[in-house]
Order: structure tokens, then C-alpha cells, then sequence
């Protein structure tokens, strides 16, 4: 409480101190009178709001809201102390600072006419949500507070929790009353607990994500509103951490189980004011624990589970989600396989046989009239007969499968569309996929020439429904350049299981592609037989979970080329049997855990003598300049929220010397990296490096300017890094510099004026940057991605810079993923 008093005081005292700065400076900066008259005549009425928001910290305690708008009122204070400074010779600078002080007058009315609306009944914290937007300040604190979620991907631009219900994907047809009767069944009193059942492909994710989106319902529960995806294997240590860091509690770490619970309950139970809902999405058997585990006796929090099985104990607090009737189902299926602005020219009893063959089952009805779309007759006459024989879509979830490997006759063999949707099962349920793991995969096994090339295909499978591409921050930009690390790929679970079908047809050893989850120390028969023979696999993946005992056994796989470890683990063992994959160009290790994992026998890469790729996630990186570790194939390096602070150390020996090939470095989200090791300023054959979301890094080394072959840098949310070093002047072949949302960077060296083949830069939300005079001899910058702000600097460069384009970059954030993080 003391804290929000203090807070309060120094926000009230902070609007004086402004208010007399501003009333000052209009009587002596003359170039600003108009913009500091409007805003000095504009805070005499926000005073009675600001004790408004005292009395918020009085009556919720709220420690850290107010904080934040305080350093509104200093970083205006700050401003108008420049504008004094400017003289008026400096005309140049006029429209920027006017600019700036436009945007301080619309913060600070914006933030008033928000907190007037909610007439002392709403939390704070809301308001000053809707004004990240508009303070650079604010901004930075946002960017910050997504690197100590521990969990990496993230909370860059994050303004929301983990655990936000994502909206439905596309329109929902066909649902009205079951929305009704669920509505109905959450709003009364009594059930604590409700089941939505049904089989896979039925829509109950659907039926919940478009309930929370019922006014009465959020009228009711209002931001108390948690979803969290459960999936076959959960991990009540992830569930925990997704719940507290919805509401930006601090997670600390549990001796068990029962003290987490007991911590989020304590939390609970402060939020109870308002009603609580707890959504926890397909939950398998086995795992109705977690269900009463998660109740806590509080008043009016409820639970809603969705599941594809029935759960005997819940009985009675069951919802039986039914098959759609056949009015709903041939709008829903209409919906799909027709244009909508066309006029359909299938016979009408061809369409109603297809559609019956689906029973009624959302998925079907989606997938199917989405494979039929724009289709010729003959082939909705080739599906009606099929369907005519008998095959039935409801009788299992292996009668689905066989109906829906349908969907995929129409994929392009030749181009390899179908292999690479195959190869979509080898990541595990309920899995984000990032887009450049399937990237690597794919140009590698299927020697693609590009990135892109890959990428084309991931887009194909898109547009057909077969996958979910999910885009975290929209870059034009950065796809432009084959850049996808805001790219993930999502897929239904019916559509991994048919992908997992479909590879399953032959015998194990002449399988193309081997997929395998291990528990405990069950292993498939295949995997245990004496007299095994080899595999033929070109794609093995290998799932374990925290109960795996890394007794691995040996196999035999000589032609694998791809392997995809994906395991939830503190300690881990590599398999041994991998130093005989002699044909291994691309090697994927997923830790699923919350922290990085120790590798105890890590030195089995180092046998690895065709390795071309590998991606690490969450693994604490040894050295690279060892004298063990060479691989004189290996092309590119991904480390994705790794521990790599003695990654790049000098060793005894040159990088070099060990990756002689190494053309591509990729850091993503190493929260432990504050500053860049020299030993990687000796990989001079180096094209491409990328460092983002490192928000601890502070520094880049002298040394960097060695990489004179270095094409592409890229330096994306790198928070603290304070400059780049003169010595970049040096990278005379670089092509690409980005230095987006670098907050900390106020002044951009003087020898950029020596890359002479620089053609784009990017540095959105870098406002505070000042270009130095030198940046008028970029004569090959063609394009300039930035805020507004910084806009203003360039228009005025570009009589000296005559082919240059000034982009203004408006973020475009899709909320929706921010579900996926853990």
C-alpha cells in the first residue's frame, strides 16, 4: 500500500512540475508557442483526474500502474526541455518535435477520457494498456517485460497474457444452439465443473472460443477469463506458469506440485472480486486429475473442460456436443465449397450426397468442402461415389482418417506438397511449429535451392487448409528478404494423425519416414527386436517426456537425413545411435521444458560429418571452438532461447577453422547473452547473422568488423544494446541492417557511411536514433523502414539520397497467437 501512495504522490507532483515547465517554455520558445499553449490549457482539468487515479492505488493497491504513467509525465518534462533548446536557426528540426509534442497532448488525453469512462470501477491497469501505444517509454518497459517470461518466444510486443482466449478461426456457422444450451449451463449456479464432449473433429474448441465471445458472458467473467491448451501429455508446471503469467505474476520456483497449486490459488483468490473461468481445452483420459487439482472453493469460479472422451465422474455435469442436423451442416459445408460471391454449378444431389457422407462432423464438412472448392464436377462425382460405398465417417477416428486422406489426392506429388504435409507429423500435438525448423527441413532433405522455395510450400499447404500458418508480427519487410522467425504453423490434431496414417501403410524398415513418442521405457516392438533390421527412414522423429529413462537401446538408421528430437527434460541424453546416421544433414532438438536442458553427451555432434543444419531450443550451448568440434558441412546455426554465454568464446581453435562452411547464425530469444563472444568474429566466411530478441545484449564486439563477407545483419529487439560499433564501417558486402525496436540505441555510428552496398535499413521503434551527417553517402540505400518519427529525419536527406523510399511501418500484431506461448 505504501508503494501505491508513493506512486500516487509523485504522479501528482510530477503534473505540477509539468505543468509549470510547459507554462515556462511557452514564453520563451517561441518556434512551439501554439503546440505548448494547447498543452499547457489542457492539464488544468487532468489535476482532479489524476487524484482519480490516486484513489484507484488507494482502493486496489495497485504498485506498478501508476509508475508507469509517471514516466509519461517525466519523458514529457524531458521533452519540452529539448524544445526550449532549439534555436531558431534549427528549423529543420521544427515538424519532428512539433510532431512529438502532438503525440505527449494525445497520451495524456487519451489516458483522461479512458479513465473518465470507468467512473472508478475498472482496474487501472486497462487504461494504461491502451496508451502503450502511443509512449516510447512505455513501449521499452513492454519489450522488457517479455524477456523475464523465461519462456523466449513470446511477449515482444505482448500486451496481453498467455492464457487469452483466442477468437475462432474464420466465421462459425451451425453452432447457434448449442451456444444457447452451453450459455445456459455456465450461468447457473451449481455446476462447478463443465464437460463439453464429443469426437475429434466436432468443434468443441470452436463452441468454447465462440462462447467467450458472448457479451453476457463477458459481462460476467471480464478479464478473469483463462484458457489453456492441455493436449495428451500435459505438464502442471507449464499450466501453472501460463496462469500466473496471465496476469503478470512472478513465478517463482515450486519445491512441488502442491506448493504451485497453493500459490495460484492465493492468486485466485485476490482476482475472486470478479468470477473466475478456467478453460482447459482437450483433456485426455488419464488426466481428469488436473480437473480437481485446479478447483479451489471460491465463489462462482468455474471450470470448462473439452475433451473428445467421456469422463464417468463428471457424468453429470456433462455437454454432449451432438453432430450438426443437416440444415446447419449444409450451411457449413456450403460455406466452404462454394465461392461466395459464385453461383454453384453442381448438381444439387450430388452436393447433398457429400455433405451427408460428412454426418454432420464440422472438420469433415470444413476439410471436404474446402477440397472441393472450385473442383470440377467429375471430381465431386469421383467423392459421392466413394462415400456411396459404405465408407463411414463417424464409426471411429480411423474411419475419419481414411475419409480425409481424400482431402490430400489432389496434392502435387512432383512438386512435394505432399510429402512435406507428411512430414508436419514428426512435431508433437498441440505443437507451434516454428516455420524455419520445417524450413531447414525441407531444403535440405528435398535440396531446394532457397528458403523460399520451402516457404512456398508451407504457404500451399495453407491455402488448403491443411495447416494454420500463424504470422506473429506481419513484416512485409522481412519475408521480402526470406526472413520467417515470426512464422509458426499450427494444424488441427486429426489432420497430424492422418499425416501420421499415412506414413504407417508399409512395413517399419521401408517406412520413409519413422515417427515414435516414448514414455518410461516403453519401446515399440520393432525398436526391441534382436534381429532388427535396418531402417530405410530419411525422416526419423523421436518424442520423449519427463518420464523417459534414456535408456535408448541401438537401432540401425543409415539413411536418415532429417532427425527431430522433441523431449520435455532438465538433463538430457542424446540417442547413441545417432554418431552411425552418417547421411544426417539436418538435426532439430526441441526442449519443451521451461528451462534450457544440460546435454550430457553433446560431443555426438561432433561425429556427425554431413551435418549441414541444426536448430537447439531451450539446450545450454557448450563452446564452438573447441578442438573436437568440427563439422565441415555445416552451413547454418539456429539457437532459440539457448543458454549461449560460452557459445562464442575463444577457444582452442578458430571458429573457422571448425565450421569452415558456416555461412548462417541465428539467436533468437537467449535471455542469458550480454555480449557477443569474439570467437564468432572469426567465422569471416559468414553471410547471414541474426540476433534478436537477445534483450540483455549490450554490446557487439570490435571484432565484428572481420565479417566482411556478412550480407545480412539483423538485430531485432535487442533492448539494451546501447550503439553498434564504428567497426561495422568494415562490412563493406552488407546488403541488409536491421536495428528494429533497438530502444537503447540513440546515435548510429559514423562509418555507416562506409557500407557502400547497403540497400535497406530497417529501424522501426528506434525514435530516439539521431542519423549522423556521414548517412548522406549511403548513395545504395534504396529503402528505410521506421516510425514516424524518424521519418521526419529522413524526408529531409532525400535530396542527397535520390533513390531512397521512406516506409512509415505500422505494427500489425496478431493478439491471437499470443494464446500459443508457454
Amino acid at each position: 500500500m505504501a508503494a501505491g501512495l508513493i506512486g500516487g504522490a509523485a504522479l501528482g507532483a510530477g503534473f505540477g512540475e509539468l505543468l509549470r515547465v510547459i507554462v515556462e517554455a511557452s514564453k520563451t520558445a517561441a518556434m512551439f508557442r501554439d503546440n505548448l499553449e494547447e498543452l499547457a490549457s489542457m492539464l488544468s482539468p487532468i489535476e482532479p483526474v489524476i487524484k482519480e487515479i490516486q484513489s484507484f492505488n488507494k482502493a486496489f493497491d495497485k504498485e506498478y500502474e501508476t509508475e508507469q504513467l509517471v514516466e509519461i509525465v517525466k519523458r514529457g518534462k524531458k521533452l519540452v526541455t529539448k524544445c526550449c533548446k532549439i534555436r531558431r536557426w534549427d528549423i529543420i528540426k521544427k515538424p519532428y518535435y512539433s510532431h512529438k509534442l502532438l503525440g505527449l497532448k494525445k497520451s495524456l488525453e487519451r489516458f483522461c477520457q479512458i479513465v473518465m469512462q470507468t467512473h472508478q470501477a475498472r482496474d487501472i491497469k486497462e487504461v494504461l494498456f491502451e496508451t502503450k501505444e502511443i509512449s516510447v517509454g512505455i513501449r521499452k518497459l513492454s519489450l522488457k517485460e517479455g524477456s523475464s517470461n523465461g519462456n523466449g518466444i513470446c511477449n515482444q510486443v505482448a500486451v496481453m497474457g498467455p492464457c487469452r482466449v483466442p477468437e475462432p478461426r474464420g466465421k462459425v456457422l451451425g453452432f447457434d444452439e448449442p451456444l444457447k444450451e452451453l450459455k445456459v449451463k455456465l450461468l447457473k449456479d451449481g455446476l462447478s465443473v463443465i464437460i463439453v464432449s464429443a469426437p475429434g473433429g466436432s468443434g468443441k474448441t470452436t463452441l468454447v472460443k465462440q462462447l467467450c465471445q458472448d457479451e453476457e458472458v463477458k459481462g460476467k467473467y471480464e478479464d478473469n477469463i483463462f484458457y489453456v491448451s492441455v493436449s495428451k501429455t500435459p505438464n502442471m508446471e507449464l499450466i501453472l506458469q501460463k496462469l500466473l503469467q496471465a496476469k503478470d505474476y512472478a513465478v517463482p520456483e515450486f519445491q512441488n506440485e502442491e506448493d504451485g497449486l497453493n500459490y495460484l490459488e492465493q492468486k485466485f483468490r485476490q482476482l475472486a472480486i470478479i468470477p473466475i473461468l478456467l478453460i482447459l481445452d482437450d483433456v485426455w483420459p488419464g488426466y481428469e486429475f488436473l480437473v480437481h487439482n485446479l478447483k479451489f472453493e471460491l465463489p462462482d469460479y468455474k471450470i470448462l473442460v473439452t475433451s473428445r472422451f467421456a469422463f464417468p465422474r463428471f457424468d453429470d455435469c456433462t455437454y454432449c456436443l451432438n453432430p450438426l442436423n443437416d440444415d446447419n451442416a449444409m450451411t457449413l459445408f456450403r460455406h466452404n465449397a462454394f465461392l461466395q460471391n459464385g453461383k454453384p454449378c453442381i448438381p444439387e444431389d450430388i452436393v447433398n450426397k457429400v455433405m451427408k457422407s460428412c454426418k454432420g462432423l464440422p472438420l469433415a464438412l470444413e476439410v471436404v468442402g474446402r477440397s472441393l472448392c472450385g473442383q470440377p464436377v467429375a471430381m465431386w462425382l469421383k467423392q459421392a461415389k466413394q462415400h456411396s460405398k459404405g465408407l463411414s465417417i463417424l464409426h471411429s477416428n480411423t474411419d475419419l482418417l481414411a475419409y480425409l486422406q481424400s482431402t490430400l489426392d489432389t496434392l502435387d506429388d512432383e512438386a512435394g506438397i505432399k510429402d512435406c504435409y507428411l512430414d508436419l507429423g514428426s512435431f508433437p500435438e498441440d505443437h507451434q511449429t516454428p516455420a524455419t525448423a520445417l524450413i531447414d527441413m525441407w531444403v535440405e532433405q528435398y535440396k531446394l535451392d532457397e528458403d523460399c522455395d520451402a516457404f512456398i510450400k508451407l504457404h500451399e499447404l495453407s491455402i488448403r487448409n491443411l495447416v494454420n500458418l500463424v504470422v506473429m508480427r506481419k513484416d512485409d519487410a522481412s519475408e521480402a528478404d526470406s526472413f520467417y522467425n515470426d512464422h509458426f504453423v499450427m494444424q488441427h490434431d486429426l489432420l497430424r494423425e492422418l499425416a501420421i496414417y499415412q506414413s504407417s501403410f508399409d512395413p517399419i524398415e521401408k517406412r520413409r519416414r519413422i515417427i515414435v513418442e516414448l514414455s518410461r521405457n516403453n519401446f515399440p516392438n520393432w525398436w526391441s527386436e534382436e534381429k532388427q533390421q535396418p531402417l530405410g527412414a530419411h525422416l526419423l522423429s523421436i518424442s520423449t517426456d519427463e518420464t523417459f529413462s534414456y535408456n535408448w537401446g541401438y537401432i540401425q538408421a543409415p539413411e536418415v537425413e532429417v532427425l527431430v528430437l522433441n523431449f520435455r527434460a532438465k538433463n538430457y541424453v542424446l540417442p547413441v545411435f545417432m554418431e552411425k546416421m552418417d547421411k544426417l544433414k539436418v538435426l532439430i532438438a526441441m526442449n519443451d521444458s521451461i528451462y534450457p536442458a544440460e546435454v550430457s553427451n553433446f560431443q555426438l555432434l561432433y561425429s556427425l560429418s554431413n551435418l549441414k543444419r541444426f536448430r537447439l531450443e531451450k539446450v545450454s550451448v557448450p563452446s564452438f571452438s573447441t578442438s573436437s568440434f568440427q563439422l565441415k558441412n555445416l552451413r547454418k546455426i539456429s539457437l532459440v532461447m539457448c543458454n549461449i554465454s560460452r557459445a562464442f568464446e575463444k577457444g582452442t581453435n578458430n571458429m573457422s577453422d571448425n565450421f569452415p562452411n558456416l555461412l548462417e547464425i541465428d539467436i533468437d530469444y537467449c535471455d542469458d547473452l550480454m555480449e557477443l563472444g569474439e570467437g564468432l568474429c572469426d567465422v569471416v566466411q559468414l553471410m547471414k547473422l541474426s540476433i534478436t530478441n537477445c534483450h540483455k545484449l549490450r554490446a557487439l564486439p570490435e571484432g565484428i568488423g572481420k565479417l566482411v563477407n556478412l550480407e545480412v545483419l539483423r538485430l531485432t529487439s535487442c533492448t539494451d544494446l546501447m550503439s553498434l560499433p564504428e567497426t561495422i564501417g568494415s562490412l563493406s558486402q552488407l546488403t541488409i541492417l536491421d536495428i528494429s525496436d533497438c530502444l537503447s540505441i540513440k546515435n548510429l555510428p559514423t562509418r555507416i557511411s562506409e557500407l557502400h552496398n547497403l540497400a535497406k535499413l530497417c529501424m522501426r521503434g528506434c525514435s530516439s536514433c539521431n542519423l549522423p551527417s556521414t548517412i548522406t553517402k549511403l548513395q545504395h540505400l534504396k529503402d528505410v523502414i521506421c516510425d514516424e518519427e524518424t521519418a521526419y529525419q529522413w524526408e529531409f536527406l532525400k535530396s542527397y539520397l535520390t533513390n531512397l523510399k521512406v516506409t512509415v511501418h505500422e505494427q500489425d500484431i496478431n493478439l491471437n497467437w499470443l494464446q500459443i506461448f508457454v
